[in-house]
């Protein structure tokens, strides 16, 4: 069984030979050919001066070159470290100088930006060998390097070596970057794969940046695993996704609750035939009960099922085929193989198992505050475990509030909010009030009005979880993964 990222590649190389691994627009990349280009990438990176344990950013949208230029990384015995292609030039060279990468991958004017001029303006960039431009990749020199040269370092990679650095989305402060080792970016992309019953008949659809665990490993790694067949999204436009959906066949669609509240409420969506998807794996910290539902019912999905996890663990739990709907649609399923989780004294998750990182880079004081010294990695959500394992997640720790002396878990208010006629999307959070010490603020997107939003709330909530504000938005602010930025709405 393959445990290293190079060793994945070079096997699925074998098993699948001339089958599509990835589509985009138009362009068809077999598994063999994906081998070939990763090789010559590798060499080029060495080439530059590369060496076994270096860091390689990759500031870039979703495509097939971004597969390459992560490949290679590993294929050269180097260390991946995948950022944020929202990111502006001084937030990427923070992630540079820290991580001490020596070469950065740039997609230069992805949404008409200047990203190479933005990263050298932001730092001097002392530890970079070299800035490419990710169309340039393909053409680099490759010195005197060999492919037998590569193919030796990827062989010497161990499964207990850093594959990846990933930072977190930062949004209760400085990001931090988890390190994990190639055997659990591999493990996991197994378990995954596994328990969706993904296979190389399968047409998978990665709208989740690749700089994200949900796009990198479950996406990426799983392809080469299953001998699935990616279609990489740089960008989320509703009518392409559609048309890409009918067309492609595609069968494995997994993403953020935001993507399928957009294609449920999609305008032009009876008219086009999505019959083709077969698995659905949705998760963040709270999926709405309803949106279970409806997916099941509206979009006549096969097997919907919820996962939990976090840039730390990337898979902590997941649900399995033939779960009951309620199941499904109430819980985040339970550990997957490799896994344990359990609930500590103030209701926070805590979870075990191979797949929990290694620890922060460079960081021990943040590693230690996070993993105890018995191994569990303490998750900062509020959850609870039925009898059977599964997990419901209640909250974030730092976003219930104290309303009167009573605790209120904003999830549970957005749940029922959530089934409101006219209300498309929710967020709730505390905000200071001089009687209760807090009360509830929901900020609602739709059409339903503020005085109708309480008094339905009134209606089927306690009095002290009742929201006292309401504000109609256009939006609820986001980050990448779909997680709403509870810090912007309270102003923190």
């Amino acid at each position: 069984m393959t445990h290293t990222i190079p060793a994945a590649l070079g096997d699925a190389a074998d098993r699948f030979g001339d089958h599509p691994a990835y589509v985009q627009d138009g362009e068809v990349v077999s598994f063999l050919e994906l081998l070939r280009r990763v090789r010559r990438a590798a060499r080029a990176y060495v080439a530059l001066g590369l060496q076994p344990g270096d860091r390689v950013c990759v500031w870039a949208p979703n495509s097939i070159g971004w597969v390459v230029a992560a490949l290679a990384t590993s294929y050269a015995g180097g260390t991946l470290v995948p950022v944020n292609s929202r990111y502006t030039g001084h937030e990427v060279a923070d992630v540079v100088d820290r991580t001490g990468a020596r070469i950065v991958v740039v997609a230069d004017g992805f949404l008409g930006r200047t990203q190479v001029d933005d990263l050298r303006a932001a730092s001097d960039l002392s530890s970079v060998l070299a800035v490419i431009d990710l169309v340039d990749l393909p053409d680099l020199d490759l010195g005197s390097v060999t492919t037998a040269d590569v193919d030796r370092l990827a062989e010497s990679v161990s499964p207990d070596d850093p594959a990846d650095i990933l930072f977190t989305s930062g949004t209760t402060g400085r990001s931090k970057g988890a390190v994990s080792a190639h055997r659990q970016t591999v493990g996991v992309a197994r378990a995954w794969g596994e328990l969706g019953g993904v296979t190389g008949q399968d047409r998978y659809l990665v709208i989740n940046p690749f700089f994200h665990s949900f796009g990198y490993k479950v996406g990426i790694v799983t392809g080469l695993l299953t001998g699935a067949t990616l279609y990489p999204v740089a960008t989320f436009d509703l009518d392409e996704t559609m048309q890409l959906i009918e067309t492609e066949r595609i069968s494995v669609l997994p993403g953020a609750p935001t993507i399928f509240t957009s294609l449920l409420n999609a305008p032009g969506r009876a008219d086009r035939d999505l019959s083709s998807l077969r698995l659905a794996v949705t998760g963040a910290a709270v999926v709405p009960v309803v949106l279970i539902e409806r997916m099941r019912d509206e979009l006549a999905i096969d097997q919907v099922v919820t996962a939990f996890g976090m840039t730390e663990a990337v898979v902590v739990t997941m649900c399995r085929e033939g779960d009951s709907a309620e199941t499904v649609a109430t819980t985040c399923g339970r550990a997957v193989p490799g896994m344990e989780t359990r609930i500590g004294p103030d209701g926070e998750l805590l979870v075990r198992g191979d797949y929990v990182m290694l620890g922060y880079f460079d960081d021990p004081e943040a590693t230690a505050e996070a993993i105890d010294a018995d191994g569990w990695l303490h998750t900062g959500d509020v959850g609870v475990l039925d009898d059977d394992g599964n997990l419901s997640i209640t909250d974030r720790l730092k976003d219930m509030y104290i309303s009167g002396g009573f605790n209120v878990y904003p999830a549970e208010v957005e749940q029922t909010l959530a089934r409101m006629e006219g209300v498309a999307d929710v967020a709730v959070v505390g905000v200071p009030d001089e009687r209760m010490g807090e009360v509830g603020k929901a900020y609602v997107v739709g059409t339903a009005r503020p005085d109708d939003v309480i008094a339905y709330a009134k209606e089927r909530l306690a009095n002290f979880k009742v929201p006292r504000h309401v504000e109609v938005v256009d939006a609820l602010p986001r980050n990448l993964s779909g997680k709403v930025l509870k810090t912007q709405l309270r102003g923190d």
